[in-house]
Parts: C-alpha cells; structure tokens; sequence
C-alpha cells in the first residue's frame, strides 16, 4: 500500500540545526529566524504528483512534482535546482548537488532528514 503525506504538517520538533546551516551557507540572518520559526507544510498528493507547500511567518515556499521526472525546486532561501524525485521504500527522498532531503512517514509523524556533506538535520512534524 502506497504512503498518503497529505495534510497538513506542524514541526514540533528538530535537532540543532547549526552545523546544517553552516554546511549550506546559510547567512546568520537567516539561520536566526530559521531556528525560531516552527513551518506549517501542506501537502497535496495525487498518486505520484505532488504539491508541497511550506509556509512560515517570513514566506511561503511550495514546490510541484512528479515523482521520477525532473523538476525545478526552490529552496526557502530563494536557491533554484532541477533535480528528479524518487519514491524509495515509501519515502520521498531528493538529491541535489549540495543536499539531500528524505521525507518519511514513521508512526503518527512524517520525519525529515536533510543531509549537506556531513551535517544532517532531522525534523519531525504531526498532522494537525
């Protein structure tokens, strides 16, 4: 049985996210409020399409995919990539050149581990 991530999604909880931000060159400004904001993302899932939308008190952020075909994403700090999403063993898992981001359903919560070079970051977000 195929993995449902739709929803809506709060983050209540992250580990120190320092090294991450550092790995990914993101300026102290920014990294400020990225350790502060909790995001609400919305999930909208068709199958293999998908519409994630990540919003936060600064902006919303949302990206549209179809799992297996390349598409353009934006990161919440305005930086653009093409890259291909894949469905492995029920996570979405996206590779760029300087990131990876595995988004999983374990339990009641969906997990997300962001990994830059040897920094990882791990999220956990409820459906609300």
């Amino acid at each position: 049985m195929a993995v449902d991530f739709s929803g809506k999604w709060e983050m209540y909880e992250q580990s120190d996210p320092e090294e991450f931000l550092k790995a990914m060159a993101i300026p102290d400004a920014i990294a400020k409020r990225m350790r502060e904001v909790k995001p609400v993302t919305i999930i909208k899932q068709d199958g293999d399409n998908f519409e994630i939308s990540i919003k936060t008190p600064l902006r919303t952020n949302t990206n549209c995919f179809t799992i297996g075909q390349e598409t353009e994403f934006c990161a919440m700090n305005g930086m653009k990539c093409k890259t291909t999403a894949q469905l492995e063993h029920g996570k979405i898992v996206i590779v760029t050149e300087k990131l990876s981001h595995v988004r999983e359903i374990q339990g009641e919560d969906m997990v997300e581990t962001l990994t830059a070079g040897s920094a990882t970051l791990v999220r956990r977000s409820r459906r609300v």
